[in-house]
């Protein structure tokens, strides 16, 4: 017969004797005939913010009028006052309600029970609200269940959990502990469901589309494989929304948006995640003039519904989303941060050139040096809100030629805090054109750029049957979270960012 391994095994001697005590609290509670894992339910009343809003007013050492109010949280705080009194903090997902105890309010046998409580522990309380001498908002007491019993013993309330691998990987523990990450992600919950409202207010309908495709397109990205056992295929986790909601528009919906976690077989940085989540939206009968009004007032709201101003502070840079944002074209902006002109990038072998002067080695494809060239010299400069206008078709496989200059397409993106934030375009509906650019990407992907997407013929086909003049756009929400919670990096705004397996 074997046996799981103890605490011992895995743990420092410490963390070894904090468990063991909290396995004879446990005991004491079943000496009390209390179990801490009984119980069902508790009848949440109040919320710590909201009676901190009520009582705004109340000044110290007043007492509230006599209604009870009650409570549900984890004990975070413990602090003993001498016989017969403890103070502690309850926190519960808004924030922290202090607690006072007293052993002739309660009596001899709830007050050995509260007392026999660890850090940590899951409590439903009851009581009536005053101020405190030092003039903290305080619920006495009356009543409490303890709801359930925690047997592993917290960070350190002074350094927290620092280990910012443990952090991701615990990530439960990083939000019990860490008042600021959980601040971080009810921000993200309240910015999607900003978002969702804002389009729906304005007529969009929210779609879902496939994960796994046969093929992924609708990006240059290496996608994720998987296979199908039932269907024996092998499939790709998809690299955007683009083409299945394209389709949608050819079926005539008009406006449509999803907001999904998107795939790429990519490295990880400080602004990149292969697993993320995009809102991507489109509009029939808007130009990509229309959609950069909606984008610019999508953020500003945004910005003013998390901060209640039209600036924000990101690192050390204050940004400013009063509007009209900043406007610049593609090629103004490279002549003007990186003295290179139209003529010499359009030419594939002159961007070569300038991407080595640069430093940077020769690149497979001639968008890919473009690419690069404007991550260097253009997006360190964009630090405040601005629109970066008229791209090269090369780099722009499905969006629409620019009316009298066929070398551009009627595309921008936004940058701000010297990333990229969104990404738009007036969509391409001519099917021959489409056929002619799929083509082509067809001989990049055959010099070896595994990040071009084989063709989708069938969107071809869907196109043949009428897309009318679109408009669509691609925003990263998670870089837009980061951005709001002023965060330098992606895996701080995602929940579960994906780590090496321990061992």
């Amino acid at each position: 017969m074997t046996t799981s391994p103890g605490p011992s095994d895995e743990l420092g001697a410490r963390e070894a004797e904090l468990r063991a005590q909290r396995r004879a609290n446990l005991a004491t509670l079943h000496a009390h005939g209390v179990d801490p894992f009984k119980a069902t339910r508790f009848a949440v009343s109040a919320h710590a913010d909201e009676l901190h809003a009520r009582f705004m007013s109340l000044s110290a050492e007043s007492e509230s009028p006599p209604d009870e109010f009650a409570l549900a949280g984890r004990l975070m705080a413990v602090r003993k006052m001498g016989k017969g009194a403890i103070w502690a903090d309850l926190w519960d997902r808004t924030g922290r309600m202090q607690l006072y105890v007293r052993q002739d309010a309660l009596g001899d046998e709830q007050f050995a029970i509260f007392d026999a409580l660890d850090l940590g522990d899951v409590l439903g309380v009851n009581g009536t609200v005053f101020r405190s001498k030092k003039g903290d908002l305080t619920l006495r007491v009356r009543g409490f269940e303890v709801l359930t019993k925690s047997l592993v013993p917290l960070p350190d309330k002074w350094h927290g959990l620092v280990d910012v691998e443990k952090r991701y990987r615990q990530r439960y523990v990083d939000l019990i502990v860490n008042e600021r990450a959980r601040e971080i992600f009810i921000t993200r919950s309240r910015i999607l469901a900003e978002m969702r409202r804002f389009c729906d207010a304005r007529g969009f309908l929210e779609c879902e589309t496939p994960v796994m495709l046969n093929i992924a397109g609708g990006a240059a990205a290496r996608p994720f494989r998987t296979h199908h056992n039932a269907l024996d295929l092998n499939l790709d986790l998809r690299i955007a929304t683009e083409l299945n909601l394209k389709r949608l528009i050819v079926g005539g919906l008009e406006r449509v948006y999803e907001i999904g976690r998107i795939f790429r077989n990519e490295g990880i940085d400080q602004t990149h995640n292969p697993e993320f989540t995009m809102l991507e939206l489109y509009a029939a009968y808007w130009s990509v003039h229309e959609m950069m009004e909606f984008n610019e007032e999508l953020f500003a709201h945004l910005i003013q519904t998390v901060h209640g101003r039209e600036t924000l502070t990101y690192g050390d840079k204050t940004i400013s989303f009063a509007r009209p944002f900043k406007r610049i074209a593609y090629f103004e902006a490279m002549q003007t941060y990186g003295g290179l002109s139209r003529v010499e990038l359009l030419d594939p072998a002159g961007a070569q050139r300038a991407l080595a002067t640069l430093g940077y080695p020769p690149s497979q494809t001639h968008g890919q040096a473009l690419d690069k060239i404007f991550g260097h010299v253009v997006e360190p400069n964009l630090i405040d809100p601005t629109f970066v206008y008229d791209y090269p078709v090369v780099i722009s496989p499905l969006a629409k030629r620019k009316d009298g200059d066929p070398d551009l397409v009627d595309r921008y993106e936004l940058f701000g805090a010297n990333f990229e934030l969104s990404n738009a375009f007036t969509e391409l509906n001519d099917p021959d054109d489409q056929r002619a650019r799929f083509e082509a990407q067809i001989l990049e992907r055959s010099k070896g750029d595994d990040e071009v997407p084989p063709p989708d013929w069938d969107f071809v086909a869907a196109l043949e049957y009428g897309m009318p003049p679109t408009a669509g756009i691609g925003i990263g929400v998670d870089r837009l979270v980061m951005l709001l919670t002023d965060n330098q990096s992606i895996r701080e705004v995602i929940l579960f960012p994906l780590q090496r397996p321990l061992g």
